[in-house]
């Protein structure tokens, strides 16, 4: 079972293989997830949150940093207890966590359902069970955390479109749960694909991620 980490032990032609599947897999998925048919009003303003989990965190917080409206997006772990929320208890697989992301973002610039228009477009493959990737283990799994019953409604229906429409060519896998906790990862998983661009995992795996939100979403796409 692999971790972000412990992968690096890996030969490189395999993480190159392995990124490259993936990142056909997203060029696949370009232009063909359409607007969340249910969807949360546009506020005035405010802050709200939204944690999702889709594969190694170090890609969906990479991705979500460069969306327009989002103020912040910081790697974490959901679903388990806080007294294992450890990256290496939670690489093990079995502690119910899920490497997750924490979004906050303006509700003014930005919907819940447009953030889940990301998350299903751009930045993993929905119908993955427990594994993205190269990455395997239940920790790895496809997950919307919701925070209400507006966010579960959303969620739901959009989900229920998306498999309607048979937009991927396998069904959803993603899981929709009640957020129970949000743990923050440790120091030096926050941020790391924006301070390790070189390294291979992020090149052949998450640069190409945000690459795809660029060319897939250019009025959301932000350089920051």
């Amino acid at each position: 079972m692999y971790s972000c980490l412990s992968r690096f032990s890996v030969i490189l032609l395999i993480v190159m293989l392995a990124g490259a599947i993936a990142c056909k897999a997203g060029e696949n998925r370009i232009g063909v997830v359409p607007n969340p048919a249910v969807d949360a009003p546009m506020a005035s303003k405010g802050e709200q949150t939204a944690v999702v989990a889709g594969g190694c965190f170090w890609g969906i917080q990479a991705v979500f940093q460069h969306v327009k409206g989002v103020i912040s997006a910081t790697s974490g772990y959901s679903g388990g207890a806080a007294n294992t929320a450890e990256y290496e208890l939670v690489s093990a697989g079995d502690t119910g966590h899920a490497e997750s992301v924490k979004i906050t973002y303006d509700a003014s610039q930005i919907s819940y359902g447009q953030l889940l228009r990301v998350f299903f477009s751009v930045a993993h493959d929905p119908t993955q069970l427990n594994r993205q990737g190269p990455d395997s283990g239940a920790q790895y799994r496809s997950v919307i955390f919701y925070n209400g019953d507006e966010q579960k409604r959303i969620a739901e229906a959009y989900i229920a479109q998306l498999d309607k429409a048979r937009v991927f060519p396998r069904p959803i896998v993603t899981q929709v749960v009640p957020l129970k906790a949000f743990y923050p990862a440790e120091a030096y998983h926050q941020d790391y694909a924006a301070q390790h661009p070189n390294n291979p995992y992020i090149v052949f795996n998450d640069a190409p991620k945000v690459a795809h939100l660029q060319q897939q979403f250019p009025e959301l796409y932000t350089g920051k």
